[in-house]
């Protein structure tokens, strides 16, 4: 009874919370976790970035004409065939111009993962992807890798657009920070639980995130196995690890972790899936209660045990000697089922705090 009482009402606790605890293997595993790692977009994120511009590189007058916006259009073209929230904002801001009926759909679209996405438009090859991306798979001149360069200085996020071998131009991208991420980080840390950030973003905008949300390591460009391979390194350095993400990126890596985290609004399926807890109002105000219920149900079970053992060791000894009775230790051993029930039931009242 110990155990069981404790572990459905903690379960229940956090339910009534919106966090959906997949069952009591992973509400202990979050009582022993010693480090948090965040995805960026989506996470620490608002997850609804918006075009703030596109250029194209022939644009003669450095103004929007009407190449930035073929270029605009090429790449709405790709994205619409994607889920991505970097793809929807491209797909709006192309839709806000009236540009996305430019171009069909692409077909043949392959997403290249952590990197971007390429598919057919009009029989032509169209990639829409990271300046990582393009430094290793497209030659261009110094200049367009100095304007991206600045765009990013500004905390935006750049994406090229090739069509064939030809770089065409760039659209520039930027998200908000939750309101919730900086106290959520802040009282995590306050926990002794370090955060990490990683996140397939440049180094520029994720530094500049981070220091916004104030988590104690930020880690940058990562792909997917990359992100699998930081979470590993967490592991051997703090024991148990925490991986809170929301998209499919994020899949290995929640499973790489001790305990894996999605946010369960804005969260892909696979993401949902392989998570051993979801945040099922993408409220990450949530986690901090999450981590303080599992060390109090870990702490109670422990309690709960050590009082049932106690009690046995307590009557062994008195009957040894003849001190007590057969009806007075079926009274404790029933005091003592109602007493760990009770107590196992304390996280109910932790959840309402």
């Amino acid at each position: 009874i110990s155990t069981p009482v404790t572990v459905i009402s903690a379960i229940t606790a956090a339910a009534r919370r919106g966090v959906l605890i997949k069952g009591g293997a992973f509400l202990e595993a979050l009582g022993t976790v010693r480090a948090f790692a965040f995805d960026k977009t989506g996470t620490l994120t608002e997850g609804k970035p918006a075009v703030t511009g596109w250029r194209s590189l022939d644009c003669p007058t450095g103004e929007t004409c009407a190449d930035c916006d073929d270029v605009l259009a090429l790449a709405s073209a790709v994205e619409s065939r994607t889920t991505h929230p970097l793809a929807q904002a491209v797909v709006d801001a192309a839709a806000e111009r009236n540009l996305v009926s430019q171009y069909a759909p692409a077909e043949n679209v392959e997403l290249l993962a952590g990197r971007g996405v390429r598919g057919q438009v009009n029989g032509s090859t169209v990639t829409v992807g990271s300046h990582r991306l393009f430094d290793e798979t497209f030659p261009h001149d110094a200049d367009v890798c100095a304007v991206v360069d600045a765009v990013e200085a500004q905390g935006r996020t750049a994406m090229l657009i090739a069509n064939g071998d030809r770089v065409r131009g760039y659209i520039a991208l930027a998200d908000t920070v939750r309101h919730s991420s900086q106290a959520v980080v802040r009282e995590l840390n306050a926990l002794n639980l370090p955060t990490i950030m990683l996140t397939g973003d440049n180094a520029t905008v994720a530094t500049r995130v981070g220091e916004q949300v104030g988590v104690t390591d930020v880690r940058a460009g990562l792909l997917p196995q990359d992100k699998v391979e930081a979470v590993k390194a967490l592991l051997a350095q703090h024991g148990n690890v925490a991986m809170v993400g929301d998209g499919v990126n994020d899949t290995p890596s929640l499973a790489a972790a001790t305990v894996g985290i999605a946010m369960g609004g804005a969260g892909s399926p696979q993401a949902l899936e392989t998570a051993d807890i979801a945040l099922m109002s993408d409220d990450l105000r949530q986690l901090p209660f999450a981590v303080r219920l599992a060390r109090f149900a870990r702490h109670l079970i422990g309690q709960n045990v050590a009082l049932s053992f106690g009690m046995k060791a307590v009557f062994l000894v008195l009957a040894f000697f003849g001190v007590t009775s057969l009806w007075v230790a079926i009274l404790a051993d029933v005091g003592m089922s109602l007493l760990v029930t009770l107590n196992g039931m304390r996280p109910l009242a932790l959840e309402r705090k």
